[in-house]
């Protein structure tokens, strides 16, 4: 099932985050270094307009007023890449890409850290009941796929939960692209700030979303369900809670990298 898109914000033929959603009359987009998690992410790959959103297991996802876009990303053939796992891929995608490969860690819910230089050395991860160790195992390497091997360890050994933990909390005044809202626990849910833009004159700000969800899922850029005339962009003074499709989150759960 598609849902009716609100045109007035959607240019159908962008092919990015930026090039897809025009920014509400009186609103534009600040600008960002190259280099920057806000540009990276403003800049995602999506699929067609009305493309549905598929399972890990090739099944489609219907979209019934969740979802604006999908993003034109892999993600495995495994039930793993869900809704914190998606937030952690687009950071260390954004820092393998560039080459900030020490920047690259974090914590299984137990709390042991795990390092992507450790793995580019050929340390592998050895889980035996509660207790994790390094095993020297494989031959260093830093290839995508190697890369990949280590998300997906990650993805099966953290989650909201350890990602609450890791990230520092901000006022959701300060909210910056590449912040995240969060719950951590089971169940849990974790969403993305992709973009922003800003009124010149009155200083007021709008942000897009987007998260994968349970089964493992392609990210996709959410619908605003409080505001069908301003969606897929979501008025940062909003009152109350944070009302997404799929999650509601109160405004102390937004976090940063």
């Amino acid at each position: 099932m598609i849902t009716c898109s609100n045109d007035l914000y959607i240019n159908h033929e962008g092919e990015t985050i930026e090039k897809r959603f025009l920014v509400p009359e009186g609103y534009e987009r600040e600008k960002y270094d190259s280099s920057s998690f806000a540009f990276y992410l403003r800049n995602l790959p999506l699929k067609p307009h009305n493309t549905l959103v598929k399972y890990f297991n090739g099944k489609e996802k219907p979209n019934i007023n969740i979802y604006e876009a999908v993003l034109d990303l892999e993600i495995g053939k495994r039930d793993l890449h869900q809704c914190a796992d998606a937030v952690m891929r687009l950071r260390a995608e954004f820092l393998y890409n560039q080459k900030k490969y020490k920047d690259i860690h974090f914590n299984f819910t137990n709390g042991f850290r795990v390092d992507y230089s450790k793995w580019m050395e050929g340390y592998r991860i050895k889980v035996d009941g509660n207790k994790v160790s390094w095993v020297k195992s494989a031959s260093p390497g830093n290839s995508y796929e190697s890369f990949w091997k280590y998300m997906e360890i990650i993805f099966s050994y953290a989650g909201t939960l350890s990602l609450s933990k890791e990230l520092k909390s901000v006022d959701i005044k300060d909210m910056a692209i590449g912040d995240v809202f969060i719950k951590g626990g089971s169940p849990g849910h974790a969403v993305i700030v992709v973009d922003m833009a800003i009124d010149s004159k009155t200083g007021k700000k709008v942000f897009l979303l987007a998260q994968s969800y349970m089964p493992a899922q392609e990210i996709q850029v959410l619908k605003n369900p409080m505001n069908s005339d301003l969606s897929p962009w979501y008025e940062l003074e909003f009152s109350g809670d944070l009302k997404t499709p799929e999650w509601t989150f109160k405004p102390l759960e937004l976090k940063r990298f």
